[in-house]
């Protein structure tokens, strides 16, 4: 390591909570999809942030309105109406479904948003139920009341007891939720891709009978599309590649281009918030709300919404090809450029590490799945520049278990 990236790792373990395990770089610069470290070194940004910089790094259309809205004003409170958090919205709503929007600080607070509307919506129309069905694999966030939506225990236990009113579920299972409706449930919510489990889809199928039974027994349908949305699979968001629309949605991530904004759009049945039910100092502020306005423009005046249909699809066939090849791929699945590859040996982690030391920027979702959620302005050139450098990862990986003679497993033959 040089001494530049040893100083910063020395000071990072002196005033840092140790909550993080960062690989062993520090970022500097970016621009486009290309991050830069303080020793120099360039990578290819298929990590976006964790799905955050849809417009990659340094895009002007950021860059410039940080800039005019900054010297008009940054911060006013919710005691005023500023013109920012107005157009954000209705092109926000523009985008997905008729609904009004509450805007916060990130997807936890997004869901948190979900989660009170589902109660207020319970008292008001089903005789006070308050239980929300949910999946076992979800991750919704690290809140108490999020965290409580959430099935993984690792995240759970070090916090319990956690918000009663939460049911996990098989996900996926249209079944498996119809058996858990009793008079107690009030909402259904799912991720129509779980993110951190994986990357794993729920079809088409499930989410129209997620609404069917949502409408027949009087539920609300709330989908998590923090990670999901903002164009990254081929439409602005993933439900409407099933053709149907939610009661509440919540969304973060790509939404304010690297900058932290929540929100949680409510359709006309689930809008029931009313004076001081709900608020955020920060929520909505102008400088990050023009930022999001800025975002949503830049993606349909780019056409990013196609571009990641179209490249995510050439990324896939790649993926694909080094399957074909011997690389140990069982599985590509998502859409668009929202990508888990599922591995045929726990090696997840090593391939990252082994990437990262090769040029490029990928992220594990447990010991035996790959997670590529790149910028939507990824092209299709660097798209085959990253199988490439994943190709030349899996080839050292192979040869550094075949000199120790380790089984995949970690042991010896």
């Amino acid at each position: 390591m040089s001494a530049a990236f040893s100083a910063i790792e020395e000071r990072a373990a002196t005033v840092l909570m140790h909550t993080y395990a960062p690989q062993r770089v520090a970022m500097r610069t970016g621009k486009g999809c290309i991050l830069t470290d303080v020793d120099g070194r360039e990578y290819l940004d298929l990590a976006g942030g964790i799905a955050v910089n849809v417009l990659g790094h340094a895009h002007p259309a950021v860059l410039g309105i940080l800039v005019e809205q900054a010297a008009r004003a940054i911060h006013l409170s919710n005691l005023y109406f500023s013109e920012p958090q107005l157009e954000a919205a209705e092109k926000l709503v523009a985008t997905a479904f008729p609904s009004r929007v509450y805007f916060c600080n990130s997807g936890a607070e997004a869901i948190e948003t979900a989660i009170k509307i589902a109660r207020k919506w319970g008292k008001l129309n089903r005789n006070g139920a308050s239980t929300i069905i949910c999946a076992r694999g979800a991750f919704h966030g690290r809140t108490m009341g999020a965290l409580a939506a959430t099935a993984n225990r690792h995240y759970r236990e070090p916090f319990e007891p956690l918000p009663r009113g939460f049911i996990h579920v098989a996900y996926d299972d249209l079944g498996a939720v119809e058996s858990a409706i009793d008079d107690s449930t009030v909402a259904v919510l799912m991720e129509p891709i779980e993110g951190q489990s994986g990357v794993v889809p729920m079809s088409d199928e499930t989410l129209r009978g997620l609404r069917r039974l949502c409408d027949e027994r009087n539920l609300l349908l709330m989908l998590d599309e923090i990670q999901s949305g903002m164009g990254r699979t081929g439409r602005w968001w993933a439900h409407q590649h099933a053709g149907i629309v939610p009661d509440v949605m919540a969304v973060a991530k790509g939404l304010g281009g690297g900058l932290p904004i929540g929100a949680t759009l409510a359709g006309p049945r689930a809008d029931i918030f009313t004076l001081s039910d709900h608020g955020s100092t920060f929520g909505g502020g102008p400088l990050v709300t023009a930022v999001a306005a800025a975002v949503i423009d830049a993606i349909l005046r780019e056409g990013l919404v196609e571009s990641a249909a179209r490249v995510g699809e050439r990324l896939r066939a790649g993926l694909l090809r080094l399957a074909q090849a011997g690389a140990p791929i069982a599985e590509v699945r998502g859409r668009g450029l929202m990508l888990g590859v599922v591995l045929t040996q726990p090696v997840a982690q090593q391939l990252v590490e082994t990437a990262l030391r090769g040029g490029l920027l990928i992220t594990a979702t447990g010991a035996s799945a790959l997670r590529l959620v790149p910028p939507l302005i990824l092209s299709e050139a660097q798209a085959d520049e990253a199988v490439e450098r994943l190709a030349a990862a899996f080839d050292l990986v192979a040869a550094a278990a075949a000199r120790t003679g380790a089984t995949p497993e970690g042991g010896k033959p």
